[in-house]
């Protein structure tokens, strides 16, 4: 087992952080957006705007995974900014729609769409722990911000970090190393003194490999089940938190 002291603690959010559950095919949430988008002089049935966010989805997906690999390479991952999908359905009926109402939007389609939002226990008190010690404390969250952001705030968690990288805000998601090579740059970390916990073997753990960093793979609800082949640094089978917070902090007085 790796023995260093880091410099950088870098952290998924979903899954890792904070436990979230949502559902996106509830018939409630799309007579919701309906009623939302009518009352703003966009009609759709229920129905009809479903079909079409996912249309828009997909094609907004494919076009930033076109223009990622045409301009990084085989190995980029794109990420849409759903905003400007929720945007281009007022646009469809004929709308003007500017940035802070498709934001809002957005907002309200995850508001509606979440089950459950709640911070682990112990998170908040390790992270704050990390940065007393003098570590930079950096999250790096495949996700959307117009759903994230606000999520972080209601989670306490905005004042825990000294960085924040959010997959649609930079077109790229992990474990994509175009990603894990922004946050390098971004905030100019040595790979070698990075430690990254993730709950995703595949997106948090091998990116994170790939890119040069240790890492700590937490086993929570919502992750995939664990390969040996990921090989973390360390590895909570079990996800506990208080577990986890004797590797991070152990790392960090060494």
């Amino acid at each position: 087992m790796n023995h260093n002291a880091y410099d950088a603690y870098v952290f998924d959010l979903y899954g890792t952080l904070a436990d979230i559950r949502t559902r996106e095919d509830k018939p409630a949430l799309w007579r919701k957006m309906a009623e939302l988008y009518a009352s703003l002089g966009a009609p759709y049935s229920p129905g009809q705007l479903k079909e079409s966010y996912e249309r828009k989805v997909r094609l907004a997906g494919e076009r930033v995974q076109a223009a990622g690999v045409k301009q990084y390479g085989p190995d980029f991952l794109g990420e849409p900014d759903l905003t400007e999908v929720f945007r281009a359905l007022y646009r469809e009926r004929g709308v003007s729609c500017g940035r802070e109402r498709a934001a809002m939007t957005a907002n309200v389609f995850r508001m509606l769409s979440r089950q459950k939002l709640k911070v682990y226990d112990g998170v908040k008190e390790t992270l704050e722990a990390l940065r007393r010690a003098g570590k930079g404390v950096y999250l790096l969250s495949n996700a959307q911000s117009d759903f994230t952001r606000p999520e972080i705030e209601l989670l306490g968690l905005a004042p825990c970090f000294d960085g924040i990288l959010i997959s649609s805000e930079e077109g790229c998601r992990k474990p994509s190393p175009v990603f894990f090579r922004r946050l390098r740059e971004r905030y100019g970390l040595e790979p070698k003194q990075c430690l990254m916990t993730g709950n995703d073997g595949h997106a948090d753990i091998l990116g994170a490999k790939a890119a040069g960093m240790d890492t700590l793979y937490l086993h929570t609800e919502t992750s995939p089940a664990y390969r040996d082949e990921w090989e973390a640094t360390y590895v909570v089978p079990d996800g506990d938190w208080r577990r986890a917070a004797e590797i991070l902090l152990g790392t960090a007085e060494r």
